[in-house]
């Protein structure tokens, strides 16, 4: 779940992230991305101090930090967004697919290989994720391959179960973009929903259908609605004059009402059902901020503290839950009461904490592989800081 601004100029190579009028970036997005990592992790450190999920055993002020899942809804389509932000300016045109396969790897293995070996060191030494035993080595296989959502294993890290169910998303990109390019938008999305609800339908009363839920199949739903709301960047003058701001709120009122009205059980007993429908609401807010109509969300996310949270987000979705669940089971459970006490203690260590690791671990692992997008510009960029280094620490004569 790379930066967004990043993500939108996968198919471009060499050209800056755009925004509305063509330069720079698309202002918002990475303020997002920030959010929806930080709300992850809150939702974590909500899960270890209040048992009982999916019921709320917290107080009703912190009942929305039951939701986490709905941050990755809002990542998913977010990144089918960003990355057909070029594609919409082309005529939805991918170019290379050899060039996409590889920048996509380029941009999220590297951390997420770093992540891996983090977790799998603080699982062997620490603490093991909640409800899973100690990693094996099928779970280094099998999460090394992001294959997690295929194969089962003991999981190092909660976190990275989305990681295989977007990289597997980039594979039908590509034929996204062809449907929509030849069938047009609507002809796409309703492609991609009718055969995500065929399976919906069926997987109650079908055992074969119903492994397909292991791939989360409502999530290709959520990246093509992204990737038609990208569509706004290449509309008419009188399409991105629409009130994208208010039909997303519109949009957004009946989820609220029935999660409001059935409660947190059946909620997240229909995520599947859920996500399908917060995913308009989604796409609709991103319509809204990359056409300028939502002028507040808009400054609201482009502040310098939320916009620098955005750059480093990817990892620190990645590295945030064996810190949570570490500080979680060693130092606040043993000396803490469960509940609000065991919630604010345990946030005010691991907020902190998250964060500093994870601006460190991407300056090593993430950053530099979005500045440099080969080994041989990476492996320039280093040597060239090595000498100006040893050039500032030498004796002058």
């Amino acid at each position: 779940m790379g930066s967004s601004h990043q993500d939108a100029q996968e198919s471009r190579p060499e050209t800056p992230a755009e925004t509305l009028a063509g330069r720079g970036r698309l202002a918002g997005l990475d303020g997002i991305r920030g959010v929806a990592a930080l709300f992850v992790m809150l939702h974590h450190c909500w899960l270890m101090a209040f048992p009982g999920f999916p019921a709320s055993a917290g107080p009703v002020w912190l009942g929305f930090l039951l939701y986490g899942h709905f941050a990755v809804v809002v990542f998913i389509v977010l990144s089918g967004f960003s990355l057909a932000v070029s594609p919409a300016r082309s005529g939805w045109r991918l170019g290379s697919l050899r060039r996409f396969a590889r920048r996509r790897a380029w941009r999220i293995l590297p951390p997420y290989w770093a992540a891996l070996v983090f977790s799998l060191v603080i699982a062997w030494t620490l603490a093991a994720q909640p409800g899973e035993g100690a990693p094996t080595a099928k779970s280094v296989l099998v999460y090394g391959l992001l294959l997690q959502d295929i194969f089962g294993a003991p999981s190092p890290n909660g976190a990275f179960w989305s990681i295989a169910v977007e990289a597997q998303l980039y594979l039908l990109f590509p034929v996204m973009l062809i449907l929509l390019r030849r069938a047009g938008a609507v002809v796409m999305l309703a492609a991609v929903t009718a055969v995500v609800a065929v399976i919906g339908l069926l997987a109650p009363s079908v055992h074969v259908v119903s492994m397909l839920l292991r791939l989360t199949p409502q999530f290709a739903v959520l990246f093509a609605i992204g990737v038609v709301a990208a569509g706004v960047l290449a509309a008419g003058e009188r399409v991105r004059r629409l009130p994208w701001q208010w039909l997303a709120l519109a949009a957004a009122l009946p989820v609220l009402a029935v999660i409001l009205a059935r409660g947190s059980v059946w909620t997240v007993g229909n995520f599947f059902w859920m996500d399908i429908a917060l995913g308009p609401a989604v796409g609709l807010t991103l319509a809204a901020i990359a056409t300028g109509r939502a002028k507040l969300l808009i400054r609201l996310l482009d502040l310098r503290p939320i916009r620098s949270l955005g750059s480093f987000s990817y990892t620190l979705y990645l590295i945030h839950a064996p810190i949570v669940v570490t500080v979680f089971l060693l130092v606040v459970a043993p000396n803490v009461p469960t509940g609000l006490p065991a919630f604010l203690v345990g946030t005010a260590l691991v907020v902190p904490l998250s964060l500093v690791t994870a601006w460190l671990f991407a300056a090593v692992f993430e950053l530099p592989f979005q500045r440099h997008r080969s080994w041989p510009a990476l492996r320039t960029a280093m040597r060239a800081r090595m000498s100006r280094t040893r050039a500032e620490v030498r004796p002058a004569p």
